[in-house]
């Protein structure tokens, strides 16, 4: 966490540690040109699936809020007539091989955003580490699904597709340089069909940062409830817990903890901050010692936590489900590309 911290802080500006790693940083971009211009030329092998593919990803390194993006696809894309299916590399998963993944799925065997992706959007998953044996496995038990969604596999260029969403969040693109000098996986240009980016305020100066000349869209999460985590059908308003009084905690082992933390206080929470490495799994039950009468934590981290006992039986823990807001403009763009037209 130490080294994570460090980098972390070094990623957004051009500082001596940065400055220290350009140089790797260029052998890494040239690797990564390369890499993409052997799939171009047909040197290394892609295949393309019998319906169109939409891949969400990101080239900053770490959470965005790809599976909110990816959750609220599914439900626009849905809404559109369409039938959307999910394939993940599924982090964390056992094996390699595909496997489909329902809301009762342990996180265990498939990852967690899987799992959340499974609960929330209602849609057929499959996770594999080949997204292409993943679509075909998916497809083959879901002849009915006529468009598929990768949530991240935006590098994952054996798989042909026909839609590329990259999201950034309010970090833009950092200090715009490659990884280990930079946080980005890849050019900061890098051709897309599409840029999202999550974030409150999108000023003209991140637009500038993240954009590359095509469609641009601003996405906000909200989360109004506190779910509890032994029984979801009990809820209660986030505003209704700033008067309830009583120490609060808020967990959160996501990419981006701050995120999550911001939302809470923005509907008016004072709470003790614990951040964890993202995709933790809780094992360790780090809130066994935490001096809180209630601590709320993200969907994400609730899907392993329901599945541990202790946890489960916790009568401290509710979860925040949040939601992506984006314009209804996106979807229409999609589904236009996957029905063949081009963007307005």
């Amino acid at each position: 966490m130490s080294l994570e911290s460090t980098l972390t802080r070094a990623w957004l500006r051009r500082g001596p540690l940065a400055c220290a790693l350009y140089p790797v940083s260029l052998l890494f971009r040239l690797l990564a040109a390369l890499r993409r211009l052997l799939f171009r030329a047909g040197v290394l092998r892609s295949a393309a699936l019998p319906v169109p593919v939409v891949v969400v990803g990101n080239i900053f390194i770490g959470g965005t809020g790809k599976t909110p993006l990816t959750i609220w696809l599914v439900e626009q894309l849905r809404a559109a007539g369409l039938t959307p299916g999910v394939v993940s590399r599924g982090f964390g998963a056992k094996g390699s091989a595909p496997r489909a993944v329902t809301p009762s799925s342990t996180p265990a065997e498939v990852g967690d955003e899987p799992v959340l992706i499974a609960s929330r959007a209602g849609c057929p998953v499959v996770v594999g580490r080949d997204r292409v044996a993943a679509g075909r496995a998916l497809l083959a038990a879901h002849p009915e699904v006529n468009v598929i969604l990768t949530d991240d596999g935006l590098q994952h260029y054996a798989l042909r597709r026909d839609v590329e969403v990259v999201l950034f969040d309010a970090r833009g693109t950092g200090n715009g340089w490659t990884l280990p000098a930079g946080p980005l996986r890849e050019p900061p240009r890098r051709k897309r069909d599409v840029t999202v980016v999550n974030t409150l305020a999108l000023t003209p100066a991140l637009a500038r940062d993240v954009g590359n000349g095509g469609p641009l869209f601003q996405m906000t999460m909200r989360g109004d409830v506190a779910e509890r985590l032994a029984d979801r059908a009990e809820r209660v308003p986030l505003a209704a817990l700033a008067a309830r009084g009583g120490k609060l905690a808020a967990v959160a082992g996501i990419g981006n903890p701050g995120r999550f933390f911001a939302l809470l206080a923005a509907a008016g929470l004072s709470y003790t901050e614990l951040a964890l490495p993202d995709h933790h799994d809780f094992l360790d039950n780090p809130l066994r010692g935490l001096d809180a009468d209630l601590i709320l934590m993200t969907e994400k981290d609730a899907v392993k936590c329901a599945h541990i006992e202790e946890l489960r039986n916790d009568p401290r823990l509710w979860v925040v489900p949040v939601s992506a807001q984006i314009d209804a403009a996106l979807a229409e763009h999609i589904v236009e590309k996957c029905r063949g037209r081009t963007f307005a």
